[in-house]
């Protein structure tokens, strides 16, 4: 019924406001000012919502939700605001599970459109205000919100958060954030706020000196998660997610709940299980080891840095009964060349391009290929590339699809929207 005009205010979204996901680095609007007029201009709604924020460099989008669904379980009205998306544009935007509906995003937009506003917001700004005003009119008790990028000059550092949490920090966006870890520490750090409690997931002998810091300027309560939670603790849940990461990730939740057990009350065990079982019907939580196929294995990730390549092919390795096929695609910006490195000498990689102006082209693959010594296929679609790959693959093999959130959206079926419901049957999570 409405397909028509939600794609074509989706076009007019897109085409209107710079997009990071469609051009990169460009669209970046290091301040508050626009988000903070564009709220005003809505009747700021983030004034009468309660927030835990999350940022770092890998795992926001795994912890933000693993809390919403969490907090959904608990009976909360849970929104929950994640980037970028895959599939569908409203995936960013959930209230227990459940997307916006696409007359909502008309609706907005065609609010914007009336407002005639004289500066030029990015298009993750007017996401993040859709996002806002949604959760306001629905009810929302609490808000998941994951940030964009960085913190400090982030679109969603506009809020208040009841508490935070920063996951991890490596080196990423180094143009925009910084070429250190302690510099780029010091943007994440930023979403810390006056006398609210964060939690820090990791922390290195460079970057807990930054956190303390920003803390201690805004007497803000700090935990490490590392040393609050317990092993013993971590092991009394089981994770539907694959990878040892992901116990990282769920160490830095538990801390968090228990950060929130003031503004939220003690949540159980049970609860806390519930919540992590039920994270994808939940949040539409996708794309990180995600068990497409099985016979030969078909796995979807979208590890984009070599932090995060790093833990995803250890996981792989340990799953992996047969040989290891790797599709890979990145974004221009990215640092290809170390997460080559990291592939194992014996699988087979192919490399391909992937549509939207963000790829890295042919051309560059090709360099890549010669300065990294790889025996590699390059393809210009990534269906081609895939349908190839699965031609070589055993039974017994596993395929790896990495690189981008793009290179996954690029594969799923645009038509059906068709994304998996999850599969627990390998999933122990350690």
């Amino acid at each position: 019924m409405h397909a028509k005009g939600y794609q074509s205010a989706l076009d007019w979204l897109f085409k209107q406001f710079p997009s990071y996901q469609l051009i990169g680095s460009k669209a970046y609007k290091p301040t508050l000012q626009n988000i903070e007029r564009i709220c005003e201009l809505i009747g700021d709604p983030q004034n009468n919502l309660r927030f835990i924020h999350i940022a770092g460099t890998n795992g926001k989008g795994s912890c933000s939700s693993m809390t919403a669904s969490i907090l959904t379980e608990t009976g909360l009205r849970t929104g929950l605001f994640t980037s970028p998306h895959i599939a569908d544009f409203r995936e960013r935007i959930r209230v227990n599970g459940e997307m916006i509906a696409e007359k909502d995003v008309i609706a907005f937009i065609d609010k914007i459109k009336t407002l005639s506003l004289d500066f030029e917001p990015s298009f993750f700004e007017i996401t993040f205000a859709m996002a806002l005003q949604y959760f306001a009119l629905s009810g929302c008790e609490i808000c998941v919100i994951e940030t964009g990028l960085g913190g400090r000059l982030d679109a969603t550092n506009i809020i208040h958060p009841v508490a935070c949490l920063i996951t991890n920090i490596s080196l990423e966006h180094t143009a925009i954030l910084g070429d250190t870890v302690e510099a780029i520490a010091g943007e994440k750090a930023g979403i810390i706020k006056k006398d609210t409690p964060v939690v820090i997931g990791e922390w290195t002998n460079d970057t807990r000196p930054v956190f303390e810091r920003f803390a201690a300027n805004n007497n803000a309560p700090i935990r490490f998660a590392e040393t609050e939670i317990l092993d013993t603790t971590i092991d009394r849940y089981k994770l539907p997610l694959l990878g040892a990461f992901q116990r990282k990730n769920l160490r830095s939740v538990l801390s968090l709940l228990e950060v929130l057990d003031i503004e939220l009350g003690v949540i159980d065990a049970t609860t806390i299980q519930k919540g992590l079982d039920r994270i994808y019907q939940n949040t539409g939580f996708f794309g990180r080891m995600h068990i497409m196929e099985r016979d030969p294995l078909l796995l979807f990730d979208v590890s984009h840095n070599d932090a995060g390549m790093k833990a995803t092919l250890e996981t792989v390795q340990q799953i992996n009964s047969g040989k290891l096929h790797i599709l890979y695609g990145a974004s221009s910006d990215k640092d290809v060349n170390t997460c080559v490195r990291l592939f194992p000498k014996d699988a087979a990689v192919t490399l391909t391009v992937f549509s939207g102006q963000r790829s890295m082209k042919r051309e560059r693959l090709e360099r890549l290929k010669i300065e990294e010594d790889l025996t590699a296929s390059i393809f210009d679609d990534a269906h081609k590339a895939l349908l190839s790959v699965r031609r070589e693959a055993a039974v017994n093999d596993t395929i790896l699809v990495t690189g981008s959130f793009f290179l996954l959206s690029d594969l799923l079926d645009k038509k059906t929207q068709k994304k998996p419901s999850g599969d627990r049957k390998t999933s122990s999570g350690k």
